[in-house]
Order: C-alpha cells, then structure tokens, then sequence
C-alpha cells in the first residue's frame, strides 16, 4: 500500500512537473493507468488491511470496495491495451487523443457495470483468504457461468489480446526504426508484469467454472491472486523510472535543492566624487 501510494503520487507528480524533459505521446493511457493504480493502492489495499485488523467488512463499504476492486482492475488493462493500440496510431491528432479518451472512460464504464451486477444480486460476502468482499456463488450454476464468461471475455480476454497483438506488431515495427525516445516505450514491461500478476485471479475464476458444486477455488490460490494483484499496483511506478528520461526527471526533481538567498548580494557600484 505504501509503495503504491507514494509511487504512484511521484508518477503523477514527475509527470505534471517535468513534461518537457521527456516525450510522452501517449499521456492519455498512462495517466489513466496511473489513477488506477493510485485509486487502488489508496482505496482498495487499505481497505483489505482494515478487513485483516478487525475481521471482516461490513455493508456497504463491503459492496462498494467490491465494485470498485473490478473499476481498477478493468480500468488497469484497458489502459495497457488503449497504449498499446496507440503506439501503432502515428496520427496524433485531435480526434485521436479523443477517441482515446472516450476508450479509457469505457473502461472505467465496463468495470463499474459489471462490478455492480454482484452487488445489485447480493453476491457479495467477505472471505477471509481473499482478505477483501469477493463474489460468492450459492444457488445457480448457470448464472455464474454466464456471469464470469462475460466478464472475463469483456473486460480481460479482449483487452489482453489486444494488447498482446499490439505489442508484438509494435516490436516488429519498431526494431526496424530509430526514434526518439518515448515514455511509452515502458508498454511491453506493463504488459508482461499485468500478465504475471493476474495470472493467479485467472486460474482461480477457471477453477470455480471447473466446480458444478460452486465451491470457490482453493484459499491458498485466493490468497496469491489477491497479493499478486495488490503487487502490480506497486510495480508499475517502478517500470515508470525504468525508462532513462523519465528517472532523471524523477531524480533531478527529488535531488534539486532551491535555497532562498539569506545574504546580501551585490548587485552594483556606485562611485561618489567629494
């Protein structure tokens, strides 16, 4: 939680302070990533600590730390894919920024949708190896099937195809040429730690539609996907100062020392005839 929080407030921080001395053309995703992560590690994280100190979550922070764990997550990938996608746009006009934008807010919308389905059925229950309000199955088998297979077919399998295929075609593109160097450069990084860190959550959700009795996945495997995707929240700050420009920006706004001047300081001579 520390590391994401502060992480995170330094990403923003760098990049409304020292926009010039790095090129990022693709603001729009990353910015969008950014608050993701911030939201999360602000809201989410702390949340699960709290539900660890007193044992459990109670309504209705319980329902809206649920809905608001998928509108990151959701919103997470869908900036990886949007920054993907813009790498291959060359056009940077501002009908582009815009359809970019809309896309990054469609995420957003998408998770919220499907973060409110379980909370308006009263799916939602705390689960102590998940240390965080989690869906719970109990009565049909179908629903849940429909449920996660749109979910995850919407919100996770389309934007990770997208940005798989982005990204191999970028790298192929961009092998062959020599530009500038580009904050977004960071993407493939974003992708592969995204791919690491929700691989556990994906294999637990495969599990349960495996189980015709509705008994979640193990809690060991809960447990890891909960912790790998608190994880990620952290990491990303961090791939940020991995690109060159963007660390000396950091480390030339966190090391510049600005003193006022204490002393006199002369600034002319006069010469007087007596």
């Amino acid at each position: 939680m520390l590391m994401g929080v502060s992480g995170n407030c330094l990403v923003l921080l760098v990049k409304a302070k020292c926009r010039g001395k790095f090129k990022n053309r693709c603001w729009v995703p990353l910015m969008n990533l950014t608050f993701s992560d911030l939201g999360c590690s602000a809201l989410i994280i702390s949340g699960s600590l709290l539900a660890v100190l007193t044992g459990g979550q109670r309504s209705a922070w319980c329902e809206a730390v649920s809905l608001l764990k998928f509108a990151f997550v959701t919103s997470s990938i869908g900036s990886i894919a949007v920054l993907s996608v813009q790498r291959l746009i060359t056009s940077s006009r501002k009908v582009a920024v815009f359809l970019l934008f809309v896309a990054c807010l469609g995420s957003w919308a998408t998770g919220a949708v499907f973060g409110a389905v379980p909370v308006i059925y009263t799916w939602i229950r705390y689960d102590p190896a998940e240390m965080l309000c989690a869906v719970f199955w109990e009565s049909s088998y179908s629903d849940m099937m429909i449920y996660i297979l749109c979910a995850f077919s919407i919100c996770v399998f389309f934007p990770f195809v997208l940005m798989i295929l982005c990204s191999i075609v970028s790298a192929a593109k961009h092998s062959h040429s020599h530009k500038e160097a580009d904050l977004s450069d960071i993407s493939a990084l974003l992708v592969v730690t995204y791919t690491l860190c929700y691989t556990p959550f994906v294999l637990s959700e495969v599990i349960l539609l495996g189980r015709l009795d509705l008994s979640p996945s193990p809690a060991w495997l809960r447990t890891v996907s909960s912790v790998m995707s608190y994880l990620d929240c952290a990491l990303n700050p961090i791939i940020y100062f991995c690109h060159r420009d963007f660390r000396r920006a950091g480390l030339a706004l966190l090391w510049t020392r600005r003193h006022k001047q204490t002393e006199a300081v002369l600034t002319a001579v006069h010469k007087l005839d007596l």
